[in-house]
């Protein structure tokens, strides 16, 4: 036929199964309909591509999502037209919001039935156009390699995030010729600035020599960008001698155990942490947003300090905090950037200021913010979390949460050492979750230990995927921590209702041992403090799908606390928080924040 090499004539269908191998994919999670018949036929001829059949299409999403967290590298999703394409939605808004790098490919209608309303139609493009960073209507079954390969290099390039690409069922029956990827795809419109500016490293460097009250603050940027920018990061930290703090999706990237970690910052964040950002005088930002979880009242954020922001993502600087140096770029180039300036300069930190801003933060650190009242008679959560951290401490673990007060929780008492192995959902807050999520991190890492700390009422959201973990002999553990409340509404209403808990007592419950039973996985319970070891000792034992209903206090609250509205420095201990004293500091205002 004179086609040049690497081109091949194939049907649609072919073309993405193939784009897949192309693009390194080895594993997709998805769910067949009508519309993507002809990819699951391809799929089915093949064994290059593995898929795993979820049971839900947001589960399809949320484990894609725990795939790529937990590997650093695409997941991959497949959906059929209309409900499928809409279910969908969840977890792409979900992996916009944290970062995540994802590819949905959905099924649609014939291109000659578009806009006639022709059954499980939907506009998936118009739909999906604001939860994903570029989406594509495939209209020629000759664009469709080129379109996936963009998508592949779309969604994993500059700031992370999901793609959609909709392919019509007649472009996957039609035939046109397939070219291979190009060797160092580039885009027109579309080329994410990846150097930080040279003047702007030096002038940031200067500005931390100087410092005599520095903090650096990071976000899930660093995890994102790869190993490297990790361990620039670790370096920095060593050569400035500065306190780091981080945000929830950045647990991991300083290791929990390093002399320099002051915990998570934020509204359930540690008083140390809080209380450097708001007295620090420079702070680094590096791949963070400025969330509003972690910045709390904006004009009195941290008022003192003269701020840098590292970021890929030119959107981000300035959008929420006005920054005094900015610097666009990937955050481990500009890292390698800033350490080398940093040791060509021969900058030195003031010892004595230094020394003087340690002494503080130790005298904040001793208050030890985290303290909770055990008991021998009822499992307290924050215990439970401990000795589950305790007991898998050393291994290979990855570790999900559903969203909810467990979610804190799990970020405050588990210890995380490396990145990429905290799975949760940080913008969205994405109830259901967890369970999904540590089935894609344990078929990316099959001899790996993946626990999900769930609530009772979030885990009931995906409950279904327990028959994708079964089927797929994924040996998750689901480690609830079971309240029979929905915790964290529960929290509000108890602090900012009167107490009035307007339907967030679950009266219904199920026996979760019985479960996952059904479901043909294990189901353990405890209810004692003095049997949690040995429970949960069971419970990594196993090599299957284990539900682990951890009976906890019911009315435990996540503190400390940051009330809606106000300032880092007006963080509420524990032994502060009383009813009356969070209901005074929350005004109309913070209410709507909540």
């Amino acid at each position: 036929m004179g086609i040049d090499a690497g081109l091949r004539e194939m049907t649609g269908a072919e073309m993405v199964v193939q784009a897949l191998k192309d693009n390194g994919v080895t594993d997709i999670f998805g769910y067949p309909g009508g519309a993507v018949l002809p990819i699951y036929d391809e799929l089915f001829q093949q064994d290059a591509v593995r898929h795993i059949l979820v049971r839900h299409e947001q589960g399809a999403g949320h484990a894609a999502e725990g795939y790529a967290r937990s590997t650093g590298k695409v997941g991959v999703m497949l959906v059929t037209s209309g409900p499928g394409a809409t279910n969908a939605v969840t977890p792409l808004q979900d992996a916009l919001m944290d970062s995540i790098p994802l590819v949905c490919i959905s099924g649609q209608v014939p291109s000659t039935l578009i806009g006639s309303d022709a059954f499980q139609e939907c506009d998936t493009v118009g739909i999906t156009r604001p939860c994903t960073k570029h989406n594509w209507l495939v209209k020629d079954v000759n664009d469709l390699a080129r379109i996936l390969h963009e998508a592949f290099h779309v969604a994993t390039t500059g700031r992370p995030g999901p793609v959609l690409v909709d392919v019509p069922k007649d472009i996957q029956f039609a035939t046109g010729i397939y070219s291979p990827p190009p060797p160092n795809q580039t885009h027109e419109s579309y080329r994410p600035k990846l150097d930080g500016d040279p003047g702007r490293i030096r002038a940031a460097v200067e500005l931390l020599a100087s410092a005599k009250r520095p903090v650096i603050y990071s976000g899930g940027g660093v995890i994102n960008s790869g190993p490297e920018a990790v361990q620039l990061l670790r370096e920095l930290v060593a050569l400035t001698g500065a306190p780091i703090t981080s945000t929830l999706m950045g647990l991991g990237a300083y290791p929990a155990s390093g002399d320099n970690w002051l915990g998570m910052l934020g509204m359930h964040g540690t008083y140390e942490a809080n209380l450097a950002m708001h007295g620090c005088d420079v702070m680094l930002c590096v791949g963070a947003r400025f969330d509003d979880r972690i910045t709390g009242r904006l004009d009195a954020f941290s008022p003192g300090s003269k701020k840098i922001h590292i970021d890929i993502d030119p959107s981000s600087i300035n959008k929420n905090v006005r920054v005094d140096l900015g610097i666009v770029g990937d955050v481990g180039r500009v890292l390698a950037d800033m350490v080398k300036a940093w040791r060509e300069s021969d900058a030195f930190v003031d010892k004595a200021a230094l020394t003087d801003w340690w002494r503080t933060i130790d005298g904040w650190r001793a208050r030890d913010c985290l303290a909770y009242r055990p008991s021998q008679d009822v499992i307290m959560p924050q215990y439970a979390v401990q000795r589950l951290y305790e007991l898998t401490k050393g291994r290979e673990t990855y570790v999900s949460t559903e969203v909810g007060q467990h979610q804190m929780w799990a970020a405050q008492f588990y210890g995380f050492e490396a990145p990429n192995r905290w799975l949760t959902s940080g913008g969205l807050g994405t109830m259901g979750y967890g369970l999904p999520a540590t089935i894609g991190a344990q078929i990316a890492h099959p001899d790996a230990l993946c626990v999900c700390i769930a609530g009772d009422a979030s885990v009931l959201m995906n409950m279904q995927e327990m028959s994708t973990a079964v089927q797929h002999d994924a040996p998750v553990k689901i480690f609830i921590l079971n309240n029979q409340y929905m915790g964290m509404v529960r929290q509000w209403q108890q602090l900012l209702h009167g107490n009035r808990l307007s339907h967030s007592y679950t009266e219904a419950l199920p026996d979760f041992v019985k479960l996952a039973e059904a479901y043909g996985g294990v189901g353990i319970r405890c209810e004692k403090p003095g049997d949690l070891d040995g429970a949960i000792e069971e419970m990594i034992a196993v090599r299957r799908p284990v539900l682990f209903d951890c009976r906890v206090a019911n009315l435990a609250n996540c503190f400390p606390m940051i009330p809606s509205g106000k300032a880092h420095n007006e963080i509420l201990l524990p032994d502060e928080a009383t009813d009356e004293a969070v209901a005074t500091a929350i005004d109309a205002k913070g209410k709507a924040l909540v």
